[in-house]
């Protein structure tokens, strides 16, 4: 996956999927130290999970550049694209309880709202939302040209959304994968309506208090401080520039599709509840992990329904997703035998190479 994409087309929360590396004996605190190093990045924390419930997690850094304040250990940080993975699990839990249907058109849901040129939701189904086949073209493609001017810039889910409909639509409904946050935030609007409940209330209630996720949040309207120790994140719109704290910000751009901040081992704990049917039935389980080729995403990554499979070196296929929202970059996946493994930065990455090695790092956890 390129940089460009990563940082432009899905900036609300992009899904940078873990790609095939080398299988090697992972040493995670070791390659956190020489990331750091090598990379720049304030702060690297990991989590890494075995399939008999272990948790080990890991830090290097300084959680505060300003104060050299060590990492907290499991620290808190925004989880971007991760977030689509919680909206979509309550998707399919409508859809088991006979509120939604995966092939349903969006005008069902959503009369008259989704219109535009090439655009229109009676032609684009639930499902296509779920797995970026809609065409729908992605509303954060406005922050391609700088992040900090909008870093406590409060969005209302239906001005995002015409800010994705004055775009054309990328191709017709089913005949491609175009990762886009429009999708998303089109399922969090649906769900709104279904319910007549906020979408991180319906998060909360569904997915989080079930699973115990006791620093798992969807922030409130105007909530720009992370609630728990948490290292700070950086970020600068021009690298000839001093880097900026962005901590406190204003996530409301990433909504249902990349606004919820964790921690490393929560992370971990939902994507291996998810994969081990705790929250979905097995016959939802199984559409969510119908995929699609989604190669933009990186080699061999498919796209289910909120969720990405990506073949590990060693064998075998990791689940999961991974995000970016500004001044945090997670990527994590999952195994069905129950291991896992998160990786955050406290900056975005710049280059493929970056992407590359954090990505390895996950590979080398789960493989090891």
């Amino acid at each position: 996956m390129s940089i460009r994409h990563a940082l432009g087309a899905a900036l609300a929360g992009g899904a940078l999927a873990i790609t095939a590396a080398p299988a090697h004996a992972a040493d995670t605190q070791a390659e956190l130290r020489a990331l750091v190093k090598q990379d720049a990045y304030p702060a690297a924390l990991a989590s890494v999970g075995n399939a008999r419930g272990k948790v080990r997690n890991f830090t290097a850094g300084v959680g505060d550049l300003k104060t050299r304040e060590p990492v907290p250990v499991d620290g808190e940080v925004r989880i971007g694209s991760n977030t689509k993975t919680f909206t979509a699990v309550v998707v399919l839990q409508l859809v088991q309880e006979g509120k939604l249907e995966l092939d349903a058109p969006v005008e069902r849901y959503l009369p008259s709202l989704v219109r535009g040129d090439g655009i229109d939701g009676r032609a684009i189904t639930v499902r296509q939302l779920l797995n970026h086949t809609s065409g729908l073209p992605n509303y954060t493609n406005f922050l391609a040209e700088g992040l900090l001017p909008y870093q406590h810039w409060y969005a209302e889910p239906r001005t995002l959304l015409d800010l994705g409909l004055e775009q054309k639509a990328l191709h017709a409904p089913g005949e491609g994968f175009n990762y886009s946050n429009t999708n998303y935030l089109v399922l969090g609007l649906i769900v709104e309506r279904v319910t007549h409940r906020p979408i991180g209330e319906q998060i909360t209630q569904r997915v989080i208090k079930p699973l115990n996720l006791r620093r798992t949040y969807f922030p409130g309207v105007g909530e720009e401080r992370l609630r728990g120790p948490h290292p700070h994140g950086y970020h600068h719109d021009d690298v000839a520039l001093p880097l900026v704290d962005v901590s406190e910000q204003d996530p409301s751009f990433g909504w249902a599709a990349g606004q919820m901040v964790s921690t490393p081992s929560e992370i971990n704990r939902f994507f291996v509840a998810l994969l081990k049917g705790r929250l979905l039935p097995a016959n939802l389980l199984r559409e969510m992990r119908t995929t699609v080729p989604a190669d933009e995403l990186g080699k061999g990554v498919r796209y289910g329904l909120g969720l990405t499979s990506t073949p590990l070196s060693c064998g075998g296929l990791a689940w999961g997703h991974g995000g970016t929202i500004t001044g945090y970059w997670t990527t994590n996946a999952a195994t069905d035998a129950g291991r896992a493994a998160t990786v955050a930065v406290t900056e975005l990455p710049r280059t493929d190479a970056q992407l590359a090695r954090v990505q390895d790092i996950v590979d080398g956890a789960l493989c090891d």
